[in-house]
């Protein structure tokens, strides 16, 4: 089928599903920003209508449903998607691991179906640092094994497996980015994690330093680091959403060439940094609650990033900790004020 391709120095649209989300509506705002016409698929069970500006089309429903797709595809002349959607919630996937391999694997298998049927040339997915499992080295690299240990990581892969094979026998390409830690919000206050429940440690901990929590539980105080809780590598959601439109720039720059790159900042905090990061912004101290380890949390995770400084023109604005705290304790307060 003849691709989705627009006149040459025009931008083709790009369908974006889970843009009613915490990432995908960043994403959309990334886009939106840079000039580029956007639609939006989203089913709402965890997005928010209100997170999705009036400048991208919006539409209700679920990117299993191959029929709707394709139409919207061709409707907005669609020539870029950019894969959001799907469940993220690993403690979640273990209990419930049909409902990830239904959500993650196989409606991606009919999103990825509707973009070869349709001719949409280029895909980027939200793959992430799970695929990796618990890695034997710090920092992680692309090419170190990927054996993930629970579904959500799991499913996950197998839609790089997917993106891989088809990108092999059809006329697109991809790039799948392994997200670490996102965390923070819009720091122009349009966006932001807004999920009831989340179980992201910054979204927590702010909650917390604003009245909505009584305390964070830390789990594990024995690990191998330099406090004896967990270190993870925490990317601002707006640097990561960049990431997003210039990967989508190389892929339509260079057809031939898919990619798989981490996104990450290349270095660490732990939970108790995090929380006295927290403590800085509001000056005032959260109640901390030690916890027995959950299983299957390594001791560190940490991207090495070499490979999309290598690759993209990937120069992250909010690469400080103390920045991402403040951004999500603003957008905390924003979403108390709207409730």
């Amino acid at each position: 089928m003849e691709q989705n391709r627009q006149n040459s120095g025009s931008k083709p649209a790009v369908l974006v599903t889970g843009g009613a989300g915490y990432i995908g509506s960043h994403a959309v705002l990334e886009l939106l920003d840079a000039g580029w016409p956007v639609v939006v698929i989203d089913n709402l069970v965890t997005g928010f209508r209100w997170a999705v500006p009036e400048a991208a089309e919006f539409v209700e429903g679920d990117i299993g449903n191959a029929a709707l797709v394709g139409r919207v595809i061709a409707a907005h002349r669609v020539g870029a998607i950019m894969h959001f959607a799907g469940s993220v919630v690993v403690p979640e996937s273990v209990e419930d691991p049909l409902k990830y391999y239904d959500n993650n694997t196989a409606k991606t298998r009919a999103l990825i179906g509707s973009a070869v049927e349709q001719g949409v040339p280029h895909f980027i997915f939200s793959s992430t640092a799970a695929t990796y499992g618990i890695p034997d080295e710090i920092p992680v690299r692309e090419d170190m094994p990927t054996v993930p240990i629970n579904p959500y990581g799991r499913s996950k892969l197998m839609t790089e497996w997917m993106l891989r094979d088809c990108a092999a026998a059809h006329d697109m390409n991809y790039c799948a980015l392994r997200y670490f830690n996102v965390a923070g919000a819009d720091p122009q206050g349009r966006s932001g994690q807004s999920t009831a429940g989340a179980t992201h440690l910054i979204k927590v901990a702010v909650e917390a330093a604003i009245g909505q929590r009584d305390h964070v539980s830390v789990f594990g105080t024995d690990y191998d680091t330099a406090d004896g809780t967990g270190v993870r590598d925490y990317i601002h959601v707006s640097d990561l959403a960049a990431a997003h439109v210039l990967a989508l720039e190389k892929l339509i720059a260079e057809p031939r060439a898919s990619h798989i790159m981490n996104c990450g900042y290349g270095s660490g905090f732990s939970v108790l940094e995090v929380l006295d990061a927290v403590d800085r912004a509001t000056n005032q101290t959260i109640d901390r609650r030690m916890e027995a380890r959950r299983a299957g949390d390594p001791d560190a995770l940490v991207a090495d990033n070499s490979r999309i400084k290598a690759t993209l023109p990937w120069h992250p604005q909010h690469d400080d900790l103390d920045t991402i705290v403040a951004h999500a304790l603003a957008w905390e307060r924003k979403l108390a004020e709207r409730s």
